[in-house]
Order: structure tokens, then sequence, then C-alpha cells
């Protein structure tokens, strides 16, 4: 079917991607199959949450419910895939499994088999909020939420300091809600 390992999509059961993942490295590994399948991935990024007034760095699967493989494309190799328990299918529109093109590869971040993984900051706060500022040079005051910038990791904020109104421009998990 195909010499060169691809990138494939597997379906699993939401919840399932850790053991599909697991389940296949132990088929892998105990059928020698290492030159067919040559790495499966659960793509995950760390994300900060900022909770309860309680930064926390928690990992989060990109993709629930689905599970990277990078293997050779062969009657063997697509059959043990297929009957891991908890496989439900690979995605593609046709009987055969699709590969990944490069682009898609390279937007997932794909990169000699591992996934770079993104630190993001989940914001329990929107503009017009009341908020503290909990590290910094502003450590202590409170404000009012101007815009946020997710992309960029910032907040502005309106301090009163001085008995005049600033505009700050701080990072997202520099601040919390007040409460």
């Amino acid at each position: 079917m195909s010499e060169t390992a691809k990138w494939y999509v597997i379906h699993t059961y939401s919840g399932y991607e850790n053991k599909v993942a697991q389940n296949i490295e132990k088929v892998v590994e105990n059928r020698g199959l290492q030159e067919l399948i040559h790495h499966v991935t659960v793509p995950t990024e760390k994300v900060v949450e900022v909770k309860d007034n309680k930064t926390r760095e928690v990992e989060r699967k990109i993709f629930p419910g689905y599970v990277l493989v990078k293997m050779i494309l062969t009657d063997d190799s697509w059959y043990v895939v297929r009957n891991i328990r908890g496989v439900t299918g690979f995605v593609g529109s046709s009987t055969k499994p699709v590969p990944l093109s490069d682009a898609e590869v390279k937007a997932l971040g794909v990169e000699d088999a591992q996934i770079n993984e993104a630190v993001q900051v989940e914001v329990t706060y929107g503009v017009g909020d009341n908020i503290h500022v909990i590290s910094g040079p502003l450590a202590g005051f409170s404000g009012i939420v101007e815009g946020i910038d997710i992309e960029n990791n910032c907040v502005k904020v309106t301090v009163s300091m001085f008995g005049r109104e600033t505009l700050a421009e701080l990072e997202l998990n520099q601040v919390k809600t007040a409460n």
C-alpha cells in the first residue's frame, strides 16, 4: 500500500485516547511491528488555569477523541490499529485510511514525532470585570479590565493609583477576578 511512514488520525471513544495509545504501543512491542508503526501520540497542550484565586497548569487534549499514529500503511498495520479496543476507525472519507497532508502535519505542529506544547492561559474574567493584580509591580492593586488579548498573553487594566486612573498592560496570569 504505502512504503513511507505517514501520519494518520484514529477516531476513538471519548476519554479512551491514552488507553488506545498504550494498547497500540503494547501490540506493536508484542508483535514486533516497530518497522510498521513508528509513533503513537495523543496531542496535548499545557493550559494555565486561574480559578478560585489559584493558578495551576493542567494538560488538556487538543483533539479529544483522536489519536495520531505515524505508520507505514499495510494490511497488517491497518488491521492491528483498527482492531484495538476503543478505536472506532480511521479519519477519512474513503474505506482506506487517508494520511495527513504535509501542510496538515505542519499545522498540527507534528515535528519528528513530537507535538509542540503550547502554554495557554484560561481566562475567567471579561471586559468590564473587577480584578485584583496578584503579581508583578502592581500586585495588590485593583482595577477594571479594559481589553483582553489572548494571542499576546496580555490584559489591559485601568488601575487607580495615587488618585488617578492609569492604564496598565499585564500578563493574563497576573490578575484574578475580584470576589
